[in-house]
């Protein structure tokens, strides 16, 4: 049987183009379907547009810290739209350079909604296509909270694209995009209160991690609500009431959910073609991308697995190696660093303390200080550092900083972690001096052993 397509990609996000490319790389003959705009969350709706306004409200501490330096700054000023539009404006062009890597690189781009309606077939919006092998990769959503008047908040997807700064925000959730969009609300202005079920914010990253940087959230005035619950908002003349589980209201110009995303399963038809769906609809795979229908694939956030863009970019081109070069690839999900752009920002790869507890004794290392460029701005803020040894081998199996440019020394620590590196390799590295970076090679002596 002779089909359109070698591979059919659903969904032109970053994990999309990335396997396409390489498979037309490879000689596949290879389209994309995408109903939205091509380049996926990351690129339009996530990474890149969040830190680009995470770069544009931080020039706010920016210019209060440059007083200690002898800068006199008069007449400052800050315009919210302005940043919104050029923030679009970049987007836009990263669109039109994602159409054009799929073009250069002879994947067919199809506009409209893809469904699997048979095996090796697909509807995009009414015409149908074969191809041999088909990819998932349609990402996931913001989910809504099953509140009365959900309906009037924002998600993460619409925060990004609001033209007023709104004077106060109560952003629920406590996750990281909840961080994220609290620290640049906040240092654009607005009044920020964040509502969290838990005691601590980011749920699942080392404790100390999370308390640390709980502290400097506040620190920059933020508000954080903890054990509390929405039960519902509701439209008043100031604005929104947001009324609490416990009782508690707060009035507010705009309610912000950020409690999660779910995987883009919807209306694709998958469980027709035998593609099985978790109890949340993400979709079941095996190590090699592999659905519970032969032909079928999927990868990045659909799956819901390691939700992070180089993951799915990883997984596509894997798959692509397997399906079209001879050459069968795994991925493997141990040990990926990972970043939070909270404000300040977090950086951390392998274990937690309380992860590597469980698997044996465990030497922690600790450092805590404020950096030195705020020994002249008078900044109140301060870095943590963290190692995590296994007190067996010494290897250090956890890095993880809250402070300034974390996620760019984290990366470098990745590449340690995941080389499986000792604390003498560390001990032996000499320092970088004067940076924040030398404390993780300076650390002599475990302050906690578990």
């Amino acid at each position: 049987m002779g089909f359109d397509y070698d591979l059919f990609t659903i969904g032109a996000g970053s994990g999309g183009v990335a396997g396409s490319r390489r498979a037309a790389a490879y000689g596949a003959k290879v389209a994309i379907a995408e109903d939205r705009r091509v380049g996926g969350t990351c690129v339009l709706r996530g990474c890149v547009p969040k830190k680009l306004l995470v770069y544009g409200t931080h020039f706010a501490e920016e210019l209060a810290d440059a007083r200690g330096y002898g800068w006199t700054v008069d007449g400052a000023r800050f315009d919210w739209g302005a940043l919104i539009a050029a923030k679009n404006r970049e987007t836009d062009r990263l669109n039109g350079i994602y159409i054009k890597l799929l073009t250069d690189s002879k994947v067919a781009i199809l506009d409209g909604r893809a469904r699997i309606v048979a095996p090796n077939t697909v509807d995009v919006a009414g015409k149908r296509v074969t191809a041999k092998h088909i990819l998932i990769a349609t990402g996931g959503h913001p989910e809504r909270l099953p509140i009365p008047g959900a309906e009037l908040a924002i998600d993460s997807d619409q925060a990004l694209d609001l033209t007023v700064l709104p004077k106060r925000v109560a952003i629920l959730g406590g996750g990281y995009i909840a961080v994220e969009f609290a620290g640049i609300f906040r240092a654009a202005g607005s009044e920020v209160t964040q509502v969290i079920r838990a005691e601590r914010v980011l749920r699942g990253f080392d404790e100390e991690v999370r308390s640390h940087l709980q502290g400097e959230l506040e620190k920059k005035g933020i508000r954080i609500w903890s054990g509390s619950e929405a039960a519902g908002i509701e439209r008043v003349a100031g604005g929104l009431r947001l009324t609490l589980a416990d009782g508690r209201n707060l009035e507010v110009d705009q309610v912000m959910i950020a409690t999660g995303r779910r995987p883009n399963t919807r209306d694709l038809s998958l469980e027709q073609v035998g593609v099985t769906l978790n109890k949340i609809g993400a979709v079941a795979v095996d190590e090699c991308q592999a659905t519970t229908s032969p032909g079928i694939y999927a990868i990045g956030d659909v799956t819901d697995r390691v939700n992070l863009t180089p993951v799915a970019i990883a997984e596509g081109r894997g798959l692509a190696e397997t399906l079209f070069n001879d050459n069968p690839t795994k991925f493997d999900h141990g040990c990926i660093a990972t970043a939070v752009f909270s404000q300040p920002p977090v950086g951390t790869v392998g274990l937690t303390e309380e992860a590597a507890t469980k698997l044996g004794p465990v030497d922690i290392y600790r450092a805590v200080f404020r950096p030195m460029k705020h020994t002249l701005s008078g900044r109140e803020e301060k870095t943590l550092m963290k190692l995590v040894v296994d007190r067996a081998s010494q290897i250090v199996v956890g890095a993880h900083m809250v402070g300034a440019d974390s996620p760019e020394i984290i990366q470098a620590l990745a590449i340690a972690v995941k080389a499986k590196l000792s604390k003498r390799d560390f001990d032996r590295t000499v320092a970088v001096h004067p940076t924040a970076a030398e404390e993780f090679v300076l650390m002599r002596e475990p302050l906690k052993r578990s």
